[in-house]
């Protein structure tokens, strides 16, 4: 057995904490990496307290027990008994179908929840303002349409991960629903959003937030696409059980088989699911990743061989139902899909190590993994007894990047789990996994050479602390002066002479990084509005152009409201990559969150965008 060499316990963050300013650099060092946790003592189980002396027994009484007649005096009053107005006659019964019979009597109460037990509709989310999350009261007085308008125009992929980061907190808040608009369609929208944005397992717990039985049409479809990108196909059982017969599509009449068999009703369940097959309710391989599902609970069990020669594509519930069933998809399947299952891949427990390791390269870009989690992850792979392929050689270079001998052979370690610069998102997803391993690295002029990328990697995971300590490294005009100049929470007036130093040496297409410098500085007020209208005329990209979306995101700045400023933030961060972005855009953003107070993701921002420029 392998020495683990990580400490565990790095969960998948739901939400990015703040990047505050730091004092002084945060320790890197793994949790228990130099000093193994005590085991707790292991103590005996207490005794059983004795039972309680009952005194002696009550003395036993002889009564005589008498029915009184029907007829006498005694009887008790008869009780009306009233009967549902809808319920079905005997002949109407035996000539119902199963799915008619279980509808006609399904007569459970719409809400089983106790009064006492409900929730409000009030202040719906997973974060509270005390845990980091937005103002509740930001959006009440909101116009419902132009907040619709945000939540439905995101296509949830964006350019920059901490936009991504920023937007996935907005959407988990405690939020309370605009001024006319119905509590549970705001929630909707939301998880909606989280969905498209990769984040199911944000979706989920959000519309666990609602009691099911203020469940809208929308918030149903809302948890029912939840619950689908994370695997979990019993989670929308108890809003099945409670809307019962709502909805007739097919694939909610699987799942209503699949609850009855995790139910305790096994026969039952594979009967309909049976049924569903022969009609033809959803694909074959559908039905029959189905029937394992449900096969795997109670006494159901059966042999089910899923057949994959004649399956041309991969759907969501395809992929989720697999996985979830302990298989992997055929490769050929699965090769030149959307972003979409490389989020879910990179997240399901079911998945195997290398699969969520592949998947987790385009993920940790995006921003639905963090630093610790992909470490987390090649830590798993570097304990397995038997891991011997790519990604196994790949965790071992990590472990090299913390513990190498000396500085140039974790440097080595470092840049060759970097790998080239062919995939754009590789590289920076590999600068999110090793950003601790480079904050260990000294700030030295030897290191001089690769300063820029390594801040970039630590700027990846938020330590702007650490990054600083290389201010007195990286020379003016360079790729880690600029880095610097954007993150450092304490950076000085930028110099129009290193300015134009850092775009005379700027390689990227059409001198974006430039563009983005100029206008990250004048966003965060490091370079007055003149002088950056001048270098933008100059380098050929303009800053004060006016659309409808840079009014509103301005106009919700000045009214202070954060929750509007980050949902306008993510919408006009929308696309594949920084390509795009453009440096207008980027400039209101930065200038928007830096005056409502997200100052930390504004620098966070803005020096992605050089950095991925």
């Amino acid at each position: 057995m392998k020495r683990r060499w990580l400490a565990g316990g790095a969960v998948l963050a739901l939400t990015s904490a703040l990047v505050m300013a730091q004092d002084a650099p945060e320790s890197l060092l793994p949790p228990g990496f130099d000093r193994p946790a005590a085991r707790p003592a292991r103590t005996p189980a207490a005794a059983a307290a004795p039972a309680a002396n009952a005194g002696p027994a009550a003395a036993a009484t002889s009564t005589a027990v008498v029915q009184p007649l029907p007829s006498g005096s005694g009887a008790a009053p008869a009780v009306a008994v009233s009967l549902p107005a809808n319920l079905p006659s005997l002949d109407q019964l035996e000539s119902m179908s199963p799915e008619d019979l279980d509808k006609a009597l399904d007569l459970r109460p719409k809400d089983d929840i106790p009064p006492a037990a409900r929730r409000a509709m009030t202040r719906v989310g997973v974060i509270d303002e005390g845990e980091g999350g937005l103002p509740f009261w930001n959006l009440g007085k909101q116009d419902p349409g132009l907040v619709r308008a945000v939540l439905q125009g995101n296509s949830g992929k964006l350019v920059s991960r901490w936009g991504h980061i920023l937007l996935r907190r907005a959407l988990a808040s405690r939020l309370d629903a605009p001024a006319g608009m119905n509590p549970a369609e705001f929630a909707a929208l939301r998880a909606a959003l989280l969905v498209r944005m990769g984040e199911g397992e944000g979706a989920r717990a959000l519309v666990q937030d609602v009691d099911t039985a203020n469940f809208s049409p929308e918030l149903t479809q809302a948890a029912l696409d939840a619950y689908v990108a994370t695997g979990d196909f019993t989670g929308l059982c108890p809003v099945i059980a409670l809307q019962g017969a709502a909805r007739k599509d097919k694939p909610w009449q699987v799942l209503q088989a699949v609850c009855d068999a995790f139910a305790g009703e096994g026969s039952r369940a594979m009967a309909a699911l049976d049924r569903l097959t022969y009609y033809g309710a959803m694909p074959r391989v559908d039905m029959l990743l189905a029937q394992k599902y449900a096969g795997s609970a109670g006494k159901a069990r059966r042999a089910v061989t899923i057949e994959w020669d004649k399956v041309t594509d991969m759907t969501a519930w395809r992929f989720a139902m697999a996985t979830a069933v302990g298989l992997q998809p055929p490769p050929a399947l699965m090769k030149d899909l959307s972003l979409d299952y490389a989020f879910m891949a990179a997240t399901a427990p079911a998945l195997a190590l290398d699969g969520r390791a592949a998947a987790a390269d385009k993920a940790a870009a995006c921003g639905v993994l963090s630093s610790a989690a992909m470490v987390d992850l090649y830590g798993q792979l570097f304990d397995e007894d038997d891991a011997n392929g790519e990604w196994a050689q790949r965790a071992a270079r990590l472990r090299d990047a913390y513990v190498a001998g000396s500085v140039a052979d974790r440097l080595a370690a470092i840049k060759e789990l970097w790998g080239d610069s062919s995939d754009p998102a590789r590289l920076y997803s590999r600068q999110v996994l090793t950003a601790y391993a480079a904050a260990r690295l000294p700030a030295s002029e030897d290191l001089a050479a690769d300063a820029g990328p390594l801040i970039s990697a630590m700027l990846a995971a938020g330590l702007d602390g650490n990054a600083a300590r290389w201010a007195g490294v990286v020379k003016s005009g360079t790729q880690g002066w600029a880095l610097l100049a954007l993150a450092s929470p304490a950076a000085a007036a930028a110099d129009k002479g290193a300015i134009d130093d850092f775009h005379g040496a700027d390689e990227s297409r059409g001198a974006r990084q430039s563009a983005f410098l100029v206008a990250g500085l004048a966003g965060l007020g490091r370079l007055p509005l003149p002088a950056a209208a001048d270098l933008a005329g100059k380098y050929g990209f303009a800053l004060d152009s006016q659309g409808r979306w840079s009014q509103a995101i301005d106009r919700a700045a000045e009214y202070d409201n954060r929750a509007l400023v980050a949902l306008l933030a993510g919408l006009g961060m929308q696309g594949d990559n920084w390509e795009r972005m453009t440096p207008r855009n980027l400039y209101h953003v930065v200038a928007a969150l830096n005056r409502v107070g997200l100052s930390a993701e504004a620098r966070m921002i803005a020096a992605e965008a050089v950095a991925r420029g």
